[in-house]
């Protein structure tokens, strides 16, 4: 039997922003897990995880680092890009992401997009 709730992750610098995604993830029915960097949650492992959640702006390892560096160990892990800059939002490394969102971003898009990029995922791609 497979787990119930897929597992979320959510990798942001910002406590708030931190506690108000694993609110919203776990009132629509996932289970999330919070880290403060990139390095935390790649020391934590990503076997467990359905989905990732980063911001792109953090210190030491970037977003778009993370996103490559878990691509190598789960190149089928779906992950989501968010920043509340407007500058690397509109660089060309985040033109064209699929799960790419702008802070701050519209709860129920977040939902829908977490949805069915799961349902790609389960259905094999």
């Amino acid at each position: 039997m497979g787990k119930t709730r897929p597992m979320v992750a959510v990798v942001d610098d910002d406590p708030r922003l931190l506690e108000s995604l694993e609110e919203l993830l776990e009132s629509a029915g996932y289970a999330a897990c919070c880290f403060m960097s990139a390095r935390s949650l790649l020391d934590h492992g990503l076997s467990h995880l359905d989905l990732l959640i980063s911001d792109i702006g953090m210190a030491s390892m970037n977003g778009f680092e993370l996103r490559d560096q878990v691509k190598k160990v789960r190149p089928e892990l779906p992950v989501f890009l968010i920043t509340g800059r407007h500058e690397i939002a509109d660089q060309g490394r985040a033109q064209g992401i699929s799960g790419f969102f702008r802070k701050p971003f519209d709860a129920p898009a977040l939902l829908v997009a977490i949805g069915e990029a799961l349902k790609k995922s389960r259905d094999g791609g």
